[in-house]
Order: C-alpha cells, then sequence, then structure tokens
C-alpha cells in the first residue's frame, strides 16, 4: 500500500483518509482483485497527515522526550472507506515487508494514531482492541468509541459526541428552538450523533421533525429525497451531524435549488471544512452555527508545509497529487509517463511553493491538526515514561526498559496516564474512557472581503463540578435570516393566560393553546399547565394574574342595607312614639285597660328589636357576631314574654268577673313582672352557655361562588342558635293558645283578638323564615333574618298598639270607661 515512511527505533503508524471517495470496482472472481483506486485529494486531510510528520521530526529534535531514540512513521490512506481502514490497520499492525534485500526489517508499530471517521475507527478499535494495541484518534467522535468493554486501547484527542451533544442541545434551548430537523450521515458517527442529541434536547422539550440520511455513494434520488424533505418541513433549523464528505452532495442540491431561510447547525466535522465554506454555499448556509475545539497556531509549522516537493522523495505517497492540486501540473518524475487530463502538463521542475497564499498554508487556525500533534506527543509522553521509567524532563540517565521488548499492552497502560501541559499551556491527558476533557469553540459563519470567515463567538467548557458553561456573543451573531433570532415552533407560544393542549398523533411541540378553566391562572408564557388560585383570590379576566376575591358583606352602602336600615330606624321611632302617647294619655280607659306598665315593657322590647338589624348590617366582627345573635335573642324572648304577661291577663281578668274566682287577686303586677323576667332570664342563661361554649364568629365562606367571598357570621354551634330560635317559638305559642282560647270574651274591648292576630303573624314570619334562611345565598341569608326581625316587630307592633292609637288619637270620643267595659259585662282593672 502506498504510504509516507521514515524508519525509527519504535515506529508509530497514522492513517487518515487523503483521498475521501473509493472508484468503485466490479471483481470477476477469474482473478486476483485489483489494487483499491481512490479519488478526490482532501487537502485539509493531506495536511493533517503532514502534521503527524512534523510532530515526529519535532520530537526526535527534542533531547527532552526520547533522547537518543529516534521516532519512525509509516502513514498509509483508508480512502473515508471501513475496508480499507482495516486494511490498512492490519498492514501497519503486522509489520512493513521488506522491499530490498539489503534493507532492515523495522519494528512493528507501538501506537496507531487514526481515524478521522467514527465508522472506521469503530472497525480498527474492534479488530486491534483485543491485542491491546493503542490506538488515537484525533477526528472521531462518536460516544459509542467510549465503551471500554468493547474498546479497551482507544483514546482520543477530540471530544466524544456525548460533549458535543450536550453542547448542541444547550444551543438549542439558548436560543429556545422547539421545532428542528436533523441530517445524518448513515454511518456510526451520524446515527449515534443525532441520537445522543435527540436524548439531550428531549430533556428540554424539544422536537425533531424529521430525520434525513445522507452519504457520499448516495444516489441522486437519495439526496433529493432529503431536499424535499426540508421543503416541505415547516422547522426553520437543522441540524447536519455529518462529516463533511458526506453532506457536501446535499449542499450543493440546496444551493441550486435556493433553499434560503433555514438556520443550519454544524457538527464539528464541517462547520470549519474549507471545501464548502465559499461564497457560492454561503447564499443558503451563510450564518451557520456549531462547535468544534480551540484552535492553535502551530510555530514553525508553515515553513515546514511549505518545503513540500516531490523531489525530496520520489516514493513519498500522495506528495504528487498534492502537487498537481497545488501547483496545477504533474512533477516529472521516474516512472511518470503520461500527464493527467486535469493538468494536460509536466512541471519544469523550478516550481516552488514559497510563496503560495492557499488555505492550505493559513497555520493560524489550526483545530483537527492540533489534535493530531497532540495524539503524536501523547503517544511519545507514555513511550518516554515506559522507557526510562520517568515523565519528560525529568532527569533520566539510561533506560529501564528494552526498546525491543515494548508491548502494545505496555503502551496503552503507560497512555491511559499520561498528563502533561504542552507548549500551549493545554493540559494533556485522557479520562477513564480515553476521552479528553471539552471544550468547545461556537463557530459562526460570516462573508467578509467575499470570503467565508469562521468566526469564534462563545465557548462551551465542562466545570470541575461535572456542569456545563455556555457562553455566547450574541450581539456579533450573522444569522441567514437576518439580525433577529430565527424562530422555529411548531406551534406559536401560548400567551399568558393560556396553556398548551397535545393535538393528539402529533409531537408534543404541536399543541393548541386554549385558556385556563375557571380558578386557575398561567402567569407565564408557554405554560404547560394551569396553576389553581388560593381560596382568598380569583383570576382576573386575563387569567395571568390572582387578585385577591371581592368581599361580600351587608353594607349600609347598598340599597338593602339602607332600606333594612331606614325600615329599622322608622320601627324604633314609632315605638318611641307609641311610649310617649300611652305616657302621655296614661289617664285614658283605653291605656290603663291595656295594662301600661306591660304595654311600655313591650314597646321598649319592640324598639330594641328594630335596632337589632343594626348589628346585621357592616363587615362581620367577632363582637358584631356575638352581638346580634344573643341581642335578637334576648330582645324577643323579653317580647314575646310581655306579650304572655298580657294575655295572661286578658284571661284571668275574664276568669275574676265570676264569683269566688280568686285568681285575678293572685295575679297582680308583681306576679306579671315575675312572669317577664322569669322568661327573659331562660333565655339569657342559653345566650351566656352558647357565648362560652361555642360562640358565633366571623367567617368567609367561599361555597356560593367562585370569584368572591362572602363575610357572614357562623353561629358557632348550630343547636344553641336553633335553641334560642325554639325558645322563642315556644314562648309565642303559648301566647297563641292563651290569646285564641281568650278571643270571644264579652268585651268591647278584647285585646286577646289583637293578641291572638300578632302572634299568627309571627308564627307566620318565623316558619317561613328556617326554609328561606336555610336556602339563601351569601349576604341574603342576613337580609332575610333581619326581614323577619323586622317583620314579626311590625306585626307585633301594629297589631296589639295600632287599635289603641287610633281610638287615643283618631276617636277619642270611644276613649271612655262606658264604651271600653261595654253594656253587659266589663274587665276588672287589675
Amino acid at each position: 500500500m502506498p504510504s509516507l515512511f521514515k524508519e525509527g527505533r519504535i515506529m508509530i503508524g497514522g492513517i487518515f483518509p487523503v483521498f475521501n471517495k473509493e472508484i468503485a470496482t466490479t471483481s470477476s472472481f477469474v482473478r486476483e482483485p485489483g489494487k483499491v483506486i481512490c479519488a478526490g485529494l482532501d487537502l485539509r486531510v493531506f495536511r493533517w497527515t503532514q502534521v503527524m510528520i512534523f510532530a515526529v521530526e519535532e520530537i526526535n529534535k527534542n533531547s527532552t522526550i526520547l533522547p537518543n531514540i529516534s521516532l519512525g512513521y509509516r502513514i498509509l490512506n483508508s480512502c473515508a472507506s471501513p475496508t480499507n481502514t482495516l486494511r490498512a490497520a492490519l498492514t501497519l499492525a503486522g509489520g512493513i515487508e521488506k522491499k530490498e534485500s539489503n534493507s532492515s526489517c523495522p519494528p512493528a508499530i507501538s501506537a496507531l494514531i487514526a481515524e478521522s471517521g467514527s465508522t472506521q475507527s469503530l472497525a480498527v478499535a474492534g479488530t486491534l482492541g483485543p491485542f491491546r494495541v493503542p490506538i488515537v484518534s484525533y477526528f472521531s467522535t462518536c460516544a459509542c468509541l467510549s465503551d471500554r468493554e468493547k474498546y479497551p486501547s482507544f483514546f482520543r484527542t477530540i471530544p466524544s459526541d456525548y460533549f458535543q451533544a450536550k453542547a448542541l442541545a444547550a444551543l438549542i434551548r439558548h436560543f429556545g428552538w422547539q421545532w428542528i430537523g436533523a441530517i445524518q450521515s448513515d454511518n456510526d458517527y451520524g446515527r449515534n450523533g443525532v441520537l445522543a442529541f435527540t436524548e439531550e434536547v428531549k430533556k428540554f422539550g424539544v422536537c425533531v421533525a424529521f430525520v434525513g440520511t445522507v452519504l457520499r455513494t448516495y444516489s441522486m434520488d437519495k439526496i433529493l429525497d432529503v431536499v424535499e424533505m426540508i421543503k416541505q418541513s415547516t422547522v426553520k433549523v437543522i441540524l447536519a451531524f455529518v462529516p463533511e464528505g458526506d453532506l457536501y452532495p446535499l449542499m450543493k442540491e440546496v444551493v441550486k435549488q435556493n433553499i434560503t431561510g433555514i438556520q443550519w447547525i454544524a457538527s464539528e466535522a464541517w462547520i470549519t471544512a474549507a471545501r464548502p465554506s465559499t461564497p457560492e454555499m454561503y447564499r443558503a448556509f451563510g450564518g451557520a452555527l456549531g462547535f468544534v475545539v480551540q484552535k492553535v497556531e502551530i510555530p514553525n509549522l508553515k515553513p515546514f508545509l511549505t518545503s513540500i516537493s516531490p523531489y525530496k522523495d520520489p516514493n513519498a505517497a500522495f506528495v504528487g497529487d498534492f502537487w498537481e492540486v497545488m501547483v496545477g501540473c504533474r512533477p516529472n518524475l521516474p516512472g511518470t509517463q503520461t500527464v493527467t487530463v486535469k493538468t494536460k502538463k509536466f512541471c519544469t521542475g523550478n516550481e516552488t511553493l514559497e510563496n503560495f497564499q492557499d488555505v492550505f498554508f493559513d497555520v493560524t487556525h489550526l483545530r483537527v491538526s492540533y489534535n493530531v500533534y497532540n495524539a503524536v506527543y501523547a503517544v511519545a509522553h507514555a513511550l518516554h515514561h515506559l522507557l526510562f521509567c520517568k515523565k519528560p524532563g525529568e532527569k533520566a540517565e539510561k533506560l529501564c526498559f528494552n526498546i525491543s521488548e515494548i508491548q502494545p499492552k505496555q503502551v496503552t497502560d503507560h497512555l491511559q496516564r499520561v498528563r502533561f501541559r504542552n507548549q500551549f499551556e493545554d493540559d494533556v491527558f485522557f479520562d477513564e474512557n480515553g476521552d479528553p476533557p471539552a471544550a468547545y469553540e461556537l463557530i459562526n459563519w460570516q462573508l467578509k472581503d467575499g470570503q467565508v470567515q469562521h468566526v469564534t463567538l462563545g465557548h462551551f467548557l465542562s466545570t470541575a463540578s461535572g456542569e456545563y458553561k455556555l457562553s455566547i456573543h450574541e450581539d456579533d451573531i450573522v444569522w441567514r435570516t437576518g439580525k433577529k433570532v430565527p424562530s422555529s415552533l411548531c406551534s406559536n407560544v401560548c400567551t399568558a393566560g393560556t396553556r398548551k393542549a397535545q393535538i393528539k398523533g402529533k409531537p408534543v411541540c404541536c399543541f393548541d393553546c386554549i385558556p385556563c378553566a375557571e380558578g386557575t391562572i398561567a402567569n407565564i408564557s408557554g405554560a404547560a399547565d394551569c396553576t389553581p388560585c388560593t381560596k382568598e383570590f380569583w383570576p382576573n379576566e386575563r387569567k395571568d394574574e390572582c387578585i385577591p376575591k371581592a368581599k361580600e358583606f351587608l353594607s349600609y352602602h347598598e340599597p338593602m342595607g339602607i332600606a333594612i336600615t331606614v325600615v329599622s330606624l322608622l320601627g324604633a321611632t314609632l315605638s318611641l312614639a307609641i311610649i310617649m302617647v300611652f305616657v302621655r294619655y296614661g289617664g285614658t280607659p283605653v291605656v290603663k285597660a291595656s295594662n301600661s306598665e306591660l304595654s311600655c315593657f313591650l314597646l321598649f322590647s319592640l324598639f330594641l328589636c328594630f335596632l337589632c338589624p343594626l348589628t346585621f348590617i357592616s363587615r362581620p366582627t367577632v363582637w358584631t357576631c356575638m352581638l346580634r345573635h344573643t341581642a335578637f335573642g334576648v330582645t324577643f324572648a323579653l317580647c314575646i314574654s310581655c306579650v304572655l304577661g298580657k294575655t295572661i291577663v286578658v284571661v284571668t281578668a275574664f276568669k275574676a268577673t265570676f264569683p269566688g274566682n280568686m285568681v285575678a287577686g293572685k295575679f297582680g303586677p308583681t306576679q306579671q313582672r315575675i312572669i317577664v323576667f322569669s322568661c327573659t332570664l331562660v333565655q339569657i342563661v342559653i345566650c351566656i352557655l352558647w357565648l362560652n361554649l361555642n360562640p358565633p364568629f366571623p367567617d368567609m365562606v367561599f361555597r356560593y361562588s367562585n370569584n368572591k367571598i362572602v363575610l357572614e357570621c357562623n353561629p358557632g354551634s348550630e343547636a344553641a342558635f336553633y335553641t334560642v330560635l325554639g325558645y322563642i317559638g315556644i314562648l309565642a305559642f303559648i301566647c297563641l293558645i292563651l290569646a285564641f282560647l281568650a278571643r270571644k270574651l264579652p268585651d268591647n274591648f278584647n285585646e286577646a283578638k289583637c293578641i291572638t292576630f300578632s302572634m299568627l303573624v309571627f308564627c307566620a314570619v318565623w316558619i317561613t323564615f328556617i326554609p328561606v334562611y336555610i336556602s339563601s345565598p351569601g349576604k341574603f341569608t342576613v337580609a332575610v333574618e333581619t326581614f323577619a326581625i323586622l317583620s314579626s316587630a311590625l306585626g307585633l307592633l301594629i297589631s296589639i298598639f295600632a287599635p289603641k292609637c287610633y281610638i287615643i288619637l283618631l276617636k277619642p270620643e270611644k276613649n271612655t270607661k262606658k264604651h271600653v267595659m261595654g253594656v253587659t259585662l266589663g274587665i276588672q282593672k287589675l
């Protein structure tokens, strides 16, 4: 196999895809297969081979690394083919055949610098791994190669795709892209890279709309299928995890069909490649972003590159092809009989590369070349430590190990422990998986002075804690879509107040936006779920903020409160007015017949009953809650007690008309006061127990409405509340029975009729009150209770005292003893 070769006491091998395409041939199976024919010299890769040679020569000149030991090399071409890569690896591992009888047999390689493609490295590492032959790759990034069980002797000086996938996912997340496409190469590099990337972005809710597959050997029909996939999709951001050679046919077709407006995200395999970095490609791929390893400028490399000449070693492989591409003529060497169609002429022999300005000689932005450089130095450091048992730089007087006894496994073991700082102040070492530390630069394609420039605009670094840090100079990025960051969404971001609703059969990034349900909000854009408001809050109209619920209670400022206040004060005023009438006309027969003392007690209690509803208005407090229920209970107990006393007076007055009946004599004013006091005292005791055991308290009620809080007084003990009502009902029922029995007594002025009617009104009001009270919501519960209090109080006031006031004020001629007593039977004054 053609090779770049230099003999040394210790040999290292190198495999590079100097030609990027294999010319397919058909075997006839009649004769031996012909030699592999490759085409498409890759200048970038050829420079990698020269960097390896430069590093070996630099080490040989360095007295601190492998002193007095020459390092040799043999570099073969893989044609970017796994089959040829494996053929080259076995050739190197098996030793070099003697070409001349007098030539010595160089030793087998101690380490192998290979390969650029992950698929090729998998073939080599899988074959040589069981023999522990150390393999150091400079451009194979597949995370699968970190498996120490399968590939125990594989190392690399470029970070794994595991880290690149994290970097690309961090970039996607940073710019908020949710809907993206992916292009992968049909090999281990592309498939594993896209798989690792997809797993990372799924953590951030990003969806991959499609995955297109390309390869340099694909037919144009397959390439056009991927192009059509891109055109039909709605994505505006596409990741291309593809080596440059596999992507180039697709890139040409994208430019040909003028597919613009796409933000391309590149893997490290093509973002800085020279072949696609042209103004023509920039029309579709301008503004591309991608991560690459850091760049350096290797001193003295440029003079070395410009000194390349096919005349130095006519047998050196690849140099003649390089010269033909670079100079434009075929070197006139022994064995060269015809000129190629490409050049159509022979060189004169006077050509030189000294003044060439080609990108090949630009050594200021070396990235993969730097990886090759570090790979050679890592192998040299491992060999030095193996042979001298000391690190380079430490004084080593003699070898501690025989060179002829070097075994690949020993080199592998020392390579795993290598750790040194190179001349660029970078630490070179490998972790337990053979991977270097992760460090990337973010590259942006920009057009400057008619040339595509790879501008560094950020970094992605691994920290000591195992986390990763992404830094980007956003203001300096040139986007293909203009100055504004492109948007790539399947569905627009849901605004605040709405949430995502997954569309059946579509990825999670495709959704509808629906308003938040009642009682919930979304105060951020793109919310997956709405958040319920707490009990005391309710969403605003936009449903993007929880605002305090309106607090509802019966107040003096609303019509219902005003009406209750007016009626209460009117009733209280009427009560006071009637008291004044009774005081003014206290000596008249009607007032005397009405038992003026009990009447005044009754009017005073009604006055208090009319004032009682005022405690039900305004915001409930601890004191008003305790006052309103107890005041209501006590005042109505006093009121009904007075009515009961009057009823008993009427009944006993009738009994006193029969000879020998002493009942009236035993029921004088003292007994009347005792009746009123004792009946009222029972209610007072009930209220005191209520207030001590489980008193009423202000409460917030949420069940009546979702958007408001009803402030009301919780009775505390329902049993106590209904006991108070029940006791008043018992007194009223007794009054009703007694008054009903005395309704037909033969008096012109029979007060029992008025009491009976008033008790009927009272009982009707309170019987109706209970179901209405229970079913009324919110502040209407309070309104119902105040209505019952005012209605029953007015019923008592009008039923009992209206007839008397009518006679006293409007019919004074009937306010006589004769008219009050009647013609046949009178009422004994008590």
